[in-house]
């Protein structure tokens, strides 16, 4: 509940002043934004280790490899790490390339889950025989 607290105050004092900033110099207010967003970032760190702590907990419990878990966390990484760029390009009014970064997170999370996908083709093989 504190780490929300200090997620909301970062936020709204940000897009406040990141709002006053961009009437006289907007690229001082989008490097306002940016900086308080990594901040806000670098506060949900200790949530993601124990999610990710849990998430190899339960593996061990179930028997499953670690190899079946990272591409999962390799791609839940990719898809915050586009979700962020993309929004950080259309608050530059960049919207054209937001949706090519937005596109290439696509790909690059396709990429990174073909080994899990690879997997499931084998297990699935595997029961059919």
């Amino acid at each position: 509940m504190g780490t929300m607290v200090q997620i909301a105050a970062v936020g709204l004092t940000a897009a406040v002043l990141g709002a006053l900033l961009r009437r006289s110099t907007p690229e001082l207010g989008l490097l306002l934004v940016t900086a308080a967003g990594i901040w806000i970032l670098s506060l949900t760190l200790e949530g993601l280790g124990a999610a990710a702590a849990l998430m190899a907990e339960l593996a061990g419990i179930c028997g499953l490899e670690e190899e079946l878990l990272e591409p999962v966390a390799k791609t839940v990484a990719l898809a915050i790490l586009t979700r962020l760029t993309a929004e950080i390009c259309r608050s530059a009014g960049e919207s054209g390339l937001a949706a090519f970064v937005e596109l290439g997170g696509t790909v690059a999370a396709l990429v990174v889950a073909l080994p899990l996908l690879r997997a499931v083709a084998v297990l699935m093989a595997e029961m059919l025989t």
